[in-house]
């Protein structure tokens, strides 16, 4: 058994109508999911993996995924008013299906709260995993992403502010054509919150498109906003170049940020695998306009390739790009984590994976290279910090499953905007599974700076979660919860 739920009432319901575009599926099961509001056992994280390779490295990427893709964000969020950060994570049940799952760490009285079930995706694709958000009255929102058209995605609201015990659906709608239709599928979502203008979401929507090597499914990076999370905007795009792309962002003082790279049109197969190009783009009135890094408004969306929103021409080296994060430095100048490699498929034969930081100082991009890593799919947060100090926390140590997803979890420094990274300290050693995806909050305490899971690399295994603070001590969140709120135990390196 790899969960338990205690045995309360569920309910199954249908949330969403198929839309126009989206194929029916066969199975009824993806056109509901089940709202669970039950407390967890634990705190146990799902496991996942993509593509098989044929080979010693079983995977393209696999391992305990509770806490993934870059693309998703936020995964906690810290409320001052009462000294919580919330969080949420993909968890799992006995059958294997993803559960959307939210807690609370208490600074105050250093605890952590037992896990509720709030969702049950219906599937084991960790693409699904929720992301978490905080209204202006304190009402927590869990925001469930579906990978592409074939499942429904959906809202949850918070019953009461600052309470995780139970959460309603939330019958949103998007304006389409003037007209209000259901808001029920979207991809690879990153939601801010602003008094002012209320949730502004980025993401992917899949389209059918008509490229030169015949039709492929593109993903399109898009936008939307709501000021009450019940009734949104029209989509508006960002970029759709070739088959689509992949987009990290990050939000701060009103600003938002978004880095990507594109997905090359490709002749027999899909340009996911090839994936290159760092482009960014920058919006300070919630996607009224954006602008390019020089200030200059940009005609959205973006469907060339050469365009003033390129950061660098990773195209031209032959060189894939693993966008991680990106952040603002106290002027809100742009920081982007990102790593490189020679080709899509685990294993040496791609060495190396590059650890890189494009920076731009209000003048110029500079880049700078921190480490190597072993697997293209090893992911770090990067923190900028009020006294000058640039932090990352990632896997860049080998792990015990070498070339596959995480390693060992390492804290770099900088004390010169990035141009060179002091190795701190591991925060882990000695690991039966490999961590991965370490996550930082949009507005972080310091007792909870780094969120992520372990998994084995090459085999369906049990995932844990851990937590570490700015010290870098780790803390591993108990499978088991001997009462409602439970001190954490330091984890012995």
């Amino acid at each position: 058994m790899i969960l338990l739920l205690f045995l309360w009432p569920v309910t199954n319901i249908v949330y969403a109508q198929q839309s126009p575009n989206r194929p029916v599926h066969s199975d009824a099961r993806y056109a509901e999911a089940t709202l669970l509001n039950q407390p967890l056992e634990g705190f146990r994280g799902i496991w996942y993996a993509n593509q098989p390779s044929s080979d010693e490295f079983v995977y393209k990427y696999s391992g305990g995924l509770g806490t993934y893709p870059s693309n998703h964000y936020p995964f906690s969020v810290y409320a001052k008013e009462v000294d919580k950060t919330f969080f949420c994570f993909g968890g799992v049940n006995e059958e294997g299906s993803l559960i959307h799952s939210v807690s609370f760490y208490d600074h105050a009285k250093r605890r952590v709260a037992r896990p509720i079930a709030v969702l049950d995706k219906n599937t084991n694709d960790a693409h699904d995993n929720p992301v978490i958000s905080m209204d202006g009255d304190g009402y927590i929102w869990l925001f469930s992403t579906s990978h592409g058209v074939w499942r429904p995605s959906y809202i949850h609201k918070s019953v009461r502010p600052y309470d995780i015990s139970e959460f309603k659906p939330v019958k949103a709608t998007k304006l389409e054509n003037g007209e209000k239709v259901p808001l029920d599928n979207f991809s690879y979502v990153q939601i801010y919150y602003q008094p002012e203008h209320g949730f502004m979401g980025l993401f992917t929507h899949y389209e059918q498109k008509e490229l030169r090597y015949g039709t492929k499914q593109s993903r399109i990076i898009s936008y939307m906003y709501s000021k009450d999370g019940v009734e949104w905007s029209e989509w508006k795009d960002i970029a759709n170049i070739e088959e689509g792309h992949y987009q990290t962002s990050f939000y701060r003082n009103g600003k938002v940020a978004t880095t990507f790279n594109f997905h090359p049109n490709m002749q027999g197969e899909s340009g996911l695998n090839y994936r290159t190009n760092l482009y960014y783009l920058q919006t300070s009135d919630f996607g009224q306009s954006w602008q390019n890094i020089n200030g200059e408004d940009m005609q959205l969306p973006l469907t060339t390739i050469e365009n003033s929103a390129l950061v660098k021409d990773y195209a031209a080296e032959g060189l894939n790009v693993y966008i991680n994060d990106v952040a603002f430095d106290g002027q809100g100048n742009p920081a982007i984590l990102y790593v490189t490699s020679g080709g899509y498929e685990a294993g040496p034969s791609n060495d190396p994976r590059t650890w890189n930081l494009a920076y731009h100082d209000g003048k110029a991009w500079s880049f700078s290279e921190i480490t190597v890593s072993d697997n293209n799919y090893d992911m770090g947060s990067i923190y900028l910090e009020e006294d000058g100090t640039w932090r990352i926390i990632g896997p860049t140590q080998p792990g015990p499953q070498a070339y596959n997803t995480g390693g060992e979890m390492v804290m770099w420094t900088s004390n010169d905007q990035g141009k060179s990274w002091d190795k701190v300290k591991n925060l882990t050693s000695d690991s039966e599974k490999n961590h991965s995806y370490a996550r930082k909050s949009v507005t972080t305490h310091p007792d909870f700076y780094a969120f992520w899971a372990d998994g084995h690399g090459r085999k369906p295994s049990e995932s844990s979660l851990y937590v570490a603070n700015k010290d870098g001590e780790v803390f591993r969140l108990p499978q088991k919860m001997k009462r409602d709120k439970m001190k954490l135990k330091r984890m012995k390196k």
